[in-house]
């Protein structure tokens, strides 16, 4: 079934927050190999120029992949995940995420194309602060894989 294209421009409401813990940071530091201090000591932090220690920059995925779950379970756009396949991802830092951040996410679908019998649906994530101070936009491309593929 295609998904429903009347969702194109739709806007989710702003996620609940999410905390950013110095140990979340480390976790996915050690994760993705990622060796500077900057992620881990928050004097080393502090001495290049942010308030604590900030998070490697794909880390803005741990935020804008839970907001993307309003999308993933609204039942009326017609998404069967089990045939989804992540088909790109991009993010624009306007500052880093940093350790005590706050952060909300507002989802927007951006559209949905069909080629040769898949569904492709653009999303953006707009991360901000609780306060309102924009940190990261997300956008990926999920590719619905067709009844035939």
């Amino acid at each position: 079934m295609p998904l429903d294209q009347s969702y194109i421009g739709r806007t989710y409401p702003p996620s609940p927050p999410y905390e950013v813990g110095r140990e979340k940071i480390r976790e996915f530091a050690d994760a993705v190999g990622e060796t500077s201090p900057v992620h881990r000591d928050p004097e080393a932090a502090r001495a290049a120029g942010y308030k604590d220690v900030i998070a490697p920059p794909t880390f803005a995925i741990i935020v804008s992949l839970k907001a993307n779950d309003v999308l993933i379970e609204d039942p009326d756009l017609g998404l069967d995940y089990s045939r989804v396949v992540h088909g790109d991802q991009t993010f624009v830092h306007h500052r880093p995420i940093t350790a005590g951040d706050r952060l909300t996410v507002v989802l927007h679908v951006d559209g949905i194309t069909s080629r040769m019998g898949n569904d492709m649906l653009a999303i953006r994530a707009e991360v901000s602060t609780e306060d309102g101070e924009q940190v990261t936009t997300g956008r990926c491309t999920l590719v619905v894989r067709g009844e035939d593929a």
